[in-house]
């Protein structure tokens, strides 16, 4: 038996705004859309499924002030698309760098709170 896919779920309080964000601002593709619950975003052969919830995900303020992600995309070219999210009005909590484990990286948070970190290796 093999594992052949890993899917990572967002919450959020609007599904809608959320979708937005993920296809307009990021550039990913809706895969699916079930009722006004769920919904599938995929990127090449990877998908985020994120789920309407009541309240704010609790994870979004311990994963900002600890220094983790909620999710991490590998592109290829960090520089320029860290650009073409500021020209799309998007705000880098952490500018483009180089760390210590040989990535170039930057940060945001999508219109939820959630991290995201986005790395290229060096």
């Amino acid at each position: 038996m093999t594992i052949r896919n890993v899917i990572a779920q967002l919450r959020t309080t609007d599904l809608d705004r959320s979708i937005d964000f993920y296809t307009s601002t990021l550039g990913m593709a809706l895969e699916f859309r079930y009722q006004d619950f769920y919904a599938g975003i995929r990127s090449g052969d990877h998908i985020v499924h994120l789920k309407r919830v009541d309240a704010r995900d609790p994870s979004i303020d311990e994963v900002r002030e600890h220094g983790h992600f909620h999710l991490y995309f590998e592109v290829d070219d960090v520089r320029a698309f860290a650009e073409t999210l500021r020209g799309r009005g998007v705000s880098l909590v952490s500018d483009v760098c180089d760390t210590d484990w040989q990535t170039r990286e930057f940060v945001i948070e999508d219109d939820q709170g959630h991290t995201l970190y986005f790395g290229q290796p060096l």
